[in-house]
Formats: C-alpha cells, structure tokens, sequence
C-alpha cells in the first residue's frame, strides 16, 4: 500500500558524494558517516545498509537509541560511536556491543568505569575536549582528573580518541573563533602526549570544517550533511567553489542529492477568474486558472510558510504552491502546463527531468537551515532505495 508521499535514496548519488569526500581529505583519514536526526531525515533504516554497500563502515549518533537503530539495521557489523546522550539503563548493553562514546563530564567517566567493572568489558572512549563552545567538553582541569581515572583503570576504560566540535565553521564570522578553537585543541593534545597518554584517533572536522578548515581532518572526518548531497550553508558551497576557482578548477557544484521527495496529483480543478482558491482568501485567481491538488501538507514535511511561495516540479516544470499549504495538502497552479492529469508525478525535493528543487529552495524561504527541513520529514514516509 502507497501512502501520500514517498522518498528515494540514490545509490549513485550516494557513492559519488562519498568519492568526492575521500578525495577532498586524502587516503589515510577515516570517514564516520553522521546519521544522527534519522539520517538527517533520510532514514536511518534504509540509509545505514545503503551506506555500508556504498563502502561506510563507521557511523555516528547523537544517542543510545539511535545506536540501538543503527545496530539493528546494520547489514554487517560496523563501528559505532555515540556522540550525545547516553542512556543510563543502556551503558551496559553499549559496552557488550562495543559501541564507542563522547566523554564529556566526569559523571559520565565514572558510570562508565562501573559499567566496565560489572560486565567485564571495557568502555571505548572518546575525550570530548572543551575548546571554546561553552556547550559539552572536559575543561583542562576535568581533562586531569579524566585521565588520572583512566590511568589508574587501563584494564576498564579504552581511550579510542580525543575529539571537539567547532562552533560554526559554516561562517566565516566565526573565523577567529574557530581559529582560537584549533590551538586550544593541539594545546591540549601536547599536553596529552607529554602525560603519554595514549588516546587514539584525533577527530575534529564535521561537514563544513574539512572543507574549510583543511588542518582540521587529523585522524578521522565526521561527515554528515554533505554526505547527503547538501551544503551546510550556501556560504560554505560559495567560499568551496571560489578557492577551486582560483585554482584553476572549474567551477561545478560537486555534491549529488540522494534524496527525492515525491507525491502524485491527486485532483485538478478548473478555476475562474476573481474565484479564491482553499482556505482564506491569500490565494485569488487573477484569469483562469488549472490548479492541482497533492496529498503532502505540513504534516509531511512541507512547511506552512511556503504558502503562496514554495514550488514543486511537475513534468519538470516549476509549478508553484497556490493558497495556504494545509496539513494534509497543498495545491498548486499548473495552467502553464500541458497535458497534467491526475496521478502524474510530484517532485516536492529532489530533480525531475532537467529541473531541480533542493532544500535551500525551502529554507532560504522559510528561514529554517537546510538540516531542520530534512529532520522534520516525518519516519512515517517509506524510504526506497533506487540507482
């Protein structure tokens, strides 16, 4: 059974945004696949098994019961580290299971030390070191004690890496921030190696600061939104393509969506001039209108603020939205049109024939980011992966 909408996952796509990132940071730095917010609205049940095909192998979450997702879905087994949240009650499985996790308060380090000592297996760490976010992180202080507790139980609590997260490389407002972030950092990892504390990888880069912030890479890249085929920000996709530009390389857009979100005309009506069309009266036909009916509305994905604003592609045509987007449905007018009948395919994100309509058409219109449109397709869309 077909509901109202539906969305696609390109295998294609997928590996050739995975090819462009292994070639941007080289051979030797590993690549953790984010797919924290349901795989940034892709599905993490369809997307986890896509990815290992396309060659993935470690995934990040923000919580144990993302683990818990990804672990289920999995077509094999797979590194998995836990960035945010971590349940209480699941500290024991995480370490059966030999998932990794963030530290970032002392609280945490020792739950995990008691975890180790009542199942008899070691917690695989993560130093999440506070270099200037002021949101989660060991501070210097929090950082000695962190490591004079690992030093006094090696046999219980396994350093696989000492990490950060920059505070808006997306922005070159934050520049001198992020700057400012970086040597606190190799501060910290000096001190580190002067105490010889062996901590495994280094991971500091997201999306935005491996393509930025290129010294930022180290050990292991965590990659999310751009493995999806989307910028982080229009401004990360301008400032790429110019320092490309200037050398010498042409200037072409190298990330592929993987998803298409897509619905199906469901009614079409003829209009008449000065005649208002759905709720209210922000909609009045001007002349003769042919205004079709599609069964996605807010409670889709499709925000309300794009009433009488947003566009979706109908025989690879911008049709656009006409009148109030409803919860159920929107309507839109394709009197420009020929031959539109019901049933015809709907591309509300994603290309259809030589068009296209991305993500940043919504968000730029509805002041949401990219990252938030994607997060609020609801689960209950079925996800299908295509070529």
């Amino acid at each position: 059974m077909q509901g109202p909408a539906r969305i696609e996952l390109s295998r294609k796509a997928l590996k050739s945004n995975l090819r462009f990132l292994r070639k941007e940071i080289g051979p030797s730095p590993r690549i953790s696949l984010v797919v924290k917010g349901n795989a940034y609205g892709h599905g993490i049940e369809s997307f986890v098994p896509l990815a290992q095909e396309c060659g993935a192998d470690h995934f990040s979450v923000f919580s144990s019961e993302e683990a818990g997702r990804v672990t289920k879905a999995s077509a094999r087994p797979c590194d998995l580290m836990v960035m945010g949240y971590v349940d209480p009650e699941a500290l024991d499985w995480m370490l059966a299971t030999g998932i990794s996790f963030y530290v970032f308060e002392l609280d945490r380090l020792r739950a995990a030390l008691c975890s180790a000592r009542r199942t008899g297996r070691p917690a695989r760490v993560h130093l999440q070191l506070e270099t200037g976010m002021n949101r989660l992180g060991l501070d210097a202080d929090q950082l000695r004690a962190a490591v004079e507790l690992i030093g006094r139980n090696r046999e219980h609590l396994s350093v696989e890496g000492v990490c950060t997260h920059f505070a808006g490389a997306e922005s070159v407002s934050n520049y001198l921030r992020i700057r400012n972030q970086i040597s606190v950092f190799e501060e910290r990892c000096r001190w580190l190696d002067e105490a010889g504390v062996d901590y495994g990888m280094r991971h500091t880069a997201c999306s935005a600061a491996a393509l930025a912030y290129p010294e930022t890479i180290m050990d292991m890249v965590r990659f999310g939104i751009v493995a999806y085929g989307f910028w982080p920000t229009r401004e990360t996709r301008i400032r790429y393509l110019l320092e490309k530009e200037r050398g010498g390389r042409p200037h072409k857009d190298p990330l592929r969506r993987v998803m298409t979100l897509k619905s199906s005309i469901m009614s079409i009506k003829n209009v008449v001039p000065g005649d208002f069309v759905g709720y209210g009266i922000s909609y009045q036909a001007a002349g003769e209108r042919r205004i079709a009916s599609i069964p996605v509305g807010y409670s889709l994905g499709l925000a309300r603020s794009l009433s009488n604003l947003g566009h979706v592609l109908v025989h690879g045509c911008r049709a656009p939205i006409a009148g109030l987007v409803n919860m159920s449905m929107a309507l839109v007018d394709v009197t420009h049109l020929k031959d539109v009948n019901i049933g015809d395919e709907v591309v509300i994100i994603g290309r259809q024939g030589r068009s296209s309509i991305s993500v940043s058409s919504f968000s730029d219109m509805t002041g949401r980011l990219n990252y938030e449109v994607l997060v609020r397709l609801p689960e209950r869309i079925p996800r299908a992966v295509v070529e």
